[in-house]
C-alpha cells in the first residue's frame, strides 16, 4: 500500500483530545454454539475481552475504556471489573450502530471515539495507537482499520477514491460486490475511529432497512461521506491481529497463534522450551532465562518460573511462583503454591493452594500439601498427605505419614519444630505440635504434644504368640480332610 501523507495544516495531538474506547461485547456467540457470552470464550489462558481491554489500556486510561455489554451482561461485568473500565448495557442487541446510540451518554462527553471488537484478541495497542494517531493526523470524521487478506472471501471490501489515497469511497459487501471489486482484497476489519461530534450528529440517521433489521456501524462510512466529511482508512500490517472468534475453529486458531507467539518470544529471552508446539504457555506466564520445559508441559494463569529451573513433561502449573535452580519431576501439579529455590518436586505430587515449599526442600511421589509452609531442607518424599500445617528446617516425614487436619466441621494445624523426624505411617491428628528435635516412632498415632528431643511412640503393644499360626494351618487341614471323609 502506497505511503498516504496527512494533511499540511496544524493538527491537534493525542495529548490534547479527550478520547475514549468502546469495546462491543454485547454478542451472544450463536455460531460458537454456547450458552455463555461470546467474549468470555478464552484464548491464551484469559477470555477474548480481556486480552482487548489489556490493548485498550494501554492506549488510554483504563476509566475511558468502555465495554458494551448485552448477553448475559452481569457476567461479562463481573468477569473484568477488576480492571477498571466502565460499562454499557445494550438492552436489546440491534447492531453494532445501535450498541453506540446507547452508549451516547458516556461518549459524548470525548472528541474521539475508538471502536474495537470485544472478540478480537490480536489487536495490538500499536495498531490502536497508529489508528488513533491517523485519524487525528487526517482530521476525519471517520477512520476505518483495514487489512488485505489472501483470501477476503466473506468480507466487506474497501473502495478507495483513488489508489494510493487515504480518503474511501465506499464498504461494500460481499454479497454486493461486483466481480471487479470481488477481486480487491483490502477488507474492513470492523475497527474504528470516530470524531464523537461527528459521530453523535449523524448516528440517528443509521437506519434498519437491511436483512436483519439492525443499525449497523459500517453503514456510517457512507452517511459522513454523503455529508462530506472526511472518511479515511489505514491497513494493518499484520492482517492476524483483526481476526475474529466467530467459531470454535477460529477460536482453536487463534489460541494456537497466540501460544506460539508466546513461545517464540520466551524462547528469544533465554528459556529453553522442547516440541513448544506440545505446550500451553499462558499469556501471563513470566520465565526466566535458561529454564528448560520440556513437551506436554501446561503453565497457566500468572505463574512466575525462576531461572535454571527444570520443569518436566505432564506437569500442570497454576498461578504458582517457582524460584530458580527448582525441578518439578514429571506429572507434578501445582495450584496457587511457592516453590523456593533449588527445591525438587515430584514425581506425580500436588501441591494445592496456601503450599509453600522452602528452599531445597523435597517433595517427593504422591505426595499431597495444602495450605503449608515446608522449612527449607525438610523432605516428604513418599505418599504422605500434609494439610494446615508449619514444619520447619531440616524435617524428615516418613512414607505414609497424614496430618489430620478435619474434624468433619473445622480444620485444625499441625507444627512441627526444626530437626523432628516423623517415621512412617506417622498419624499426627491436630491441633498438636512436636516440638524441636524430637522423634515420632513409625506407626504412631500423635494426638498430644511432643516435648523437645523426646521420643513418642504411640502404638500397640506388640504380642507375638508362638507357634499361633502352625496351629492354625493344623486346624484347618484336619477341618478339611472331615469334610472329604
Amino acid at each position: 500500500m502506497p505511503k498516504i501523507n496527512p494533511p499540511t495544516q496544524k493538527v491537534s495531538s493525542s495529548r490534547d483530545l479527550r478520547i475514549a474506547v468502546a469495546i462491543m461485547a454485547a454478542g451472544k456467540g450463536t455460531r460458537l454454539k454456547s450458552k455463555h457470552p461470546k467474549v468470555l470464550h478464552q484464548v491464551g489462558g484469559k477470555p477474548l475481552i480481556a486480552h482487548v481491554i489489556g490493548a485498550a489500556a494501554r492506549v488510554v486510561p483504563a476509566k475511558d475504556v468502555y465495554a458494551i455489554i448485552g448477553h448475559e451482561a452481569e457476567l461479562v461485568r463481573k468477569a473484568v471489573a477488576h480492571t477498571g473500565i466502565g460499562f454499557v448495557v445494550q438492552d436489546p442487541q440491534r447492531g453494532t450502530g445501535h450498541a453506540l446510540m446507547v452508549a451516547r451518554e458516556a461518549l459524548a462527553a470525548y472528541d474521539v471515539v475508538i471502536v474495537l471488537s470485544g472478540d478480537a484478541p490480536l489487536i495490538s495497542s500499536e495498531t490502536i495507537a497508529r489508528l488513533r494517531d491517523f485519524h487525528i493526523a487526517n482530521q476525519a470524521a471517520m477512520t476505518l482499520l483495514t487489512a488485505t487478506l489472501a483470501n477476503p472471501a466473506g468480507y466487506g471490501r474497501v473502495i478507495r477514491k483513488t489508489s494510493g489515497s487515504a480518503e474511501v469511497k465506499a464498504i461494500v459487501e460481499q454479497k454486493s460486490t461486483t466481480p471487479a471489486e470481488r477481486e480487491i482484497r483490502e477488507i474492513n476489519s470492523g475497527f474504528y475511529a470516530f470524531s464523537a461530534p461527528a459521530l453523535f450528529a449523524s448516528i440517528g440517521k443509521l437506519s434498519t432497512a437491511n436483512a436483519h433489521g439492525e443499525y449497523y456501524l459500517t453503514d456510517m462510512a457512507g452517511i459522513l461521506s454523503k455529508e462530506k466529511a472526511r472518511v479515511v482508512a489505514v491497513e494493518t500490517s499484520n492482517p492476524h491481529e483483526i481476526l475474529g472468534s466467530n467459531t470454535r475453529a477460529e477460536l482453536a486458531e487463534i489460541d494456537q497463534h497466540m501460544r506460539s507467539a508466546k513461545c517464540q518470544k520466551l524462547m528469544a529471552e533465554g528459556v529453553t522450551i522442547l516440541y513448544p508446539q506440545t505446550c500451553v504457555i499462558d499469556n501471563e506466564v513470566e520465565i526466566s532465562a535458561d529454564t528448560v520445559v520440556e513437551p506436554f508441559v501446561q503453565l497457566l494463569g500468572r505463574t512466575r518460573i525462576g531461572s535454571d529451573s527444570l520443569i518436566r513433561s505432564y506437569s500442570i502449573i497454576v498461578d504458582s511462583e517457582i524460584g530458580d535452580g527448582v525441578t518439578i519431576r514429571p506429572g507434578c501439579i501445582l495450584d496457587r503454591a511457592v516453590v523456593r529455590s533449588q527445591a525438587v518436586i515430584g514425581p506425580y505430587s500436588h501441591l494445592r493452594p496456601g503450599s509453600e515449599i522452602g528452599e531445597g526442600a523435597h517433595v517427593g511421589n504422591f505426595v499431597e500439601t495444602k495450605k503449608i509452609k515446608l522449612g527449607k531442607g525438610s523432605k516428604a518424599n513418599h505418599l504422605t498427605y500434609l494439610g494446615d500445617a508449619v514444619i520447619g528446617e531440616g524435617v524428615n516425614i516418613g512414607a505414609g505419614t497424614i496430618t489430620c487436619n478435619y474434624d468433619g466441621k473445622n480444620k485444625f494445624m499441625t507444627i512441627v519444630e526444626d530437626g523432628v523426624f516423623i517415621g512412617s505411617d506417622s498419624t499426627l491428628v491436630a491441633p498438636v505440635t512436636i516440638k524441636r528435635g524430637a522423634y515420632v516412632a513409625a506407626g504412631s498415632c500423635i494426638t498430644k504434644d511432643v516435648a523437645e528431643d523426646s521420643l513418642a511412640l504411640g502404638r500397640a503393644h506388640q504380642t507375638v504368640k508362638q507357634g499361633w499360626a502352625k496351629a492354625k494351618r493344623d486346624t484347618a487341614k484336619a477341618e478339611n480332610k472331615d469334610v472329604q471323609s
